[in-house]
């Protein structure tokens, strides 16, 4: 079965990760090494990026390729491990993590529902 993406809610999850993170336009922009202006363009939905530059994006966010592709996430199982607060193996660290994670899947929630 072959899904259409919708670049209009691909940009919208890009902005929700990206404000999630409580970064701003030009702050994203920096990291992927695009102009603001395009990322702009890309969270409207209105220009089309290269695979290169969704990479970057999904690094700098550090972030699923499908969740921000299709609104789903599929991480492996040790993706999930490292979200586990109950493993206190770093000191504390993976309850920061997973409190991120929360914020996130709130706002890719926040998306659906808008759909």
């Amino acid at each position: 079965m072959t899904r259409e993406l919708d670049y209009s809610k691909l940009g919208m999850r890009i902005r929700q990760v990206r404000k999630a993170k409580g970064w701003s336009q030009n702050e994203l922009a920096e990291k992927c090494a695009i102009s603001m202006s395009f990322l702009g363009h890309i969270e409207r939905g209105s220009r089309i990026m290269s695979l290169e530059t969704f990479v970057s994006i999904c690094n700098a966010l550090d972030t699923d390729a499908d969740a921000l592709l299709w609104g789903e996430a599929h991480p492996s199982d040790a993706v999930l491990n490292m979200w586990n607060p109950s493993e206190k193996k770093t000191g504390g660290k993976n309850t920061d993590s997973y409190s991120m994670y929360i914020r996130i899947m709130k706002s890719v929630a926040e998306i659906m529902n808008e759909a």
